[in-house]
C-alpha cells in the first residue's frame, strides 16, 4: 500500500514537472549595473527577460528582443553598439551548454560560455515577494556573486549566465555591489523565439579582438555609408573629433561584467 501510494506522489510530481518544463515563461528582471569604476554613483538600470522553454532559455535586454522582433519581420532591428556590455545568454539546462552571443556589425558571434559554476549552497534563508528563497555563493568573471533561490519556481535557471541551482535564481549581485540581477516580473506564455541563430564561433582572444576593433573604428567609418554629421547649431562635425570622443567613452566604461576578461583597448 505504501509502496504504492510513493509511486503515484513520484508520477504526480514527474507529471507536474513536465508541465511547468512544457510551458513558456518569461521572467523578467531589473537589471543594475556600474560601467564606470571612477564614478559609482552612475548606474545604469534595464529591465533584461529571460525566455525559457522545454529546458532552453534565452536571456537579453528587453530592448534587444524588440530588435529580435524587429529583424525576424524587416531585418531592420537595431542593436547595441559596442562588444564588452552586450548580456545576450543562450543556456540549454538538458545538456548543461552556455553560449553568449555579441552582435557586432550585423553579424553575430557565438562565444561559448565554458567556466564552471562551482555553487556552494548556504544555509540562510529569506523571504524575497511572496518566495521562500535560500542563498548560494558562487565565483563568475572574476567576480565572487551570491545568489538567492526559490525551488517554488522548479527551473534551475537564472539570469545571464547563472543557472544550476535547484529552483530559479530570483536575486544575484556580485560583491563589490556592481551588478545585480533582481526578478520583477513572471509572465506565463509569451512570444519566446530566438533570432540569432546564424553565427560565427569565437573563443575570447577573437572577442578581445573584435573589441579592438570597435575602438579603432568606432563609427564604422570604413564600411559605412558616407554620411556628414551636423551638430543642433547646424555645424559640421569634424569625424576625427567625433572618433576620439567616442573612444574616450569607450575607455571610460571599465568595468565590464567579465572582469577577467576586460579589454585592454591600449
Amino acid at each position: 500500500m505504501k509502496t504504492t501510494r510513493k509511486l503515484k506522489l513520484i508520477l504526480f510530481f514527474l507529471i507536474l514537472s513536465t508541465l511547468c518544463f512544457s510551458q513558456k515563461f518569461s521572467f523578467i528582471y531589473e537589471t543594475k549595473y556600474k560601467a564606470i569604476k571612477a564614478k559609482p554613483k552612475d548606474i545604469t538600470t534595464e529591465n533584461m527577460i529571460l525566455d525559457f522553454e522545454n529546458n532552453k532559455s534565452v536571456f537579453r535586454e528587453s530592448a534587444s528582443k524588440d530588435a529580435d522582433s524587429l529583424q525576424l519581420i524587416n531585418k531592420n532591428g537595431s542593436y547595441r553598439t559596442g562588444v564588452e556590455f552586450q548580456f545576450y545568454v543562450k543556456k540549454d539546462i538538458n545538456t548543461n551548454k552556455i553560449e553568449k552571443i555579441v552582435t557586432y556589425l550585423h553579424t553575430n558571434y557565438l562565444l561559448p560560455v565554458e567556466e564552471k559554476l562551482n555553487w556552494k549552497i548556504l544555509p540562510e534563508q529569506k523571504t524575497i515577494g511572496k518566495y521562500k528563497a535560500q542563498k548560494a555563493e558562487v565565483s563568475y568573471g572574476g567576480r565572487n556573486w551570491k545568489a538567492w533561490f526559490t525551488t517554488e519556481l522548479p527551473f534551475n535557471d537564472g539570469p545571464y549566465v547563472f543557472n544550476g541551482l535547484p529552483g530559479l535564481i530570483i536575486s544575484i549581485e556580485d560583491t563589490e555591489n556592481e551588478y545585480s540581477f533582481n526578478l520583477i516580473q513572471i509572465k506565463k506564455g509569451g512570444n519566446w523565439f530566438d533570432a540569432r541563430t546564424k553565427t560565427i564561433k569565437i573563443d575570447w582572444s577573437k572577442y578581445d579582438t573584435l573589441g579592438k576593433s570597435y575602438y579603432n573604428d568606432p563609427w564604422n567609418t570604413k564600411t559605412a555609408k558616407k554620411a556628414t554629421f551636423i551638430d543642433p547649431q547646424g555645424n559640421q562635425k569634424d569625424m576625427n573629433e567625433m572618433i576620439r570622443q567616442a573612444q574616450q567613452s569607450i575607455l571610460e566604461e571599465d568595468n565590464p561584467i567579465e572582469l577577467n576578461h576586460k579589454i585592454n583597448y591600449q
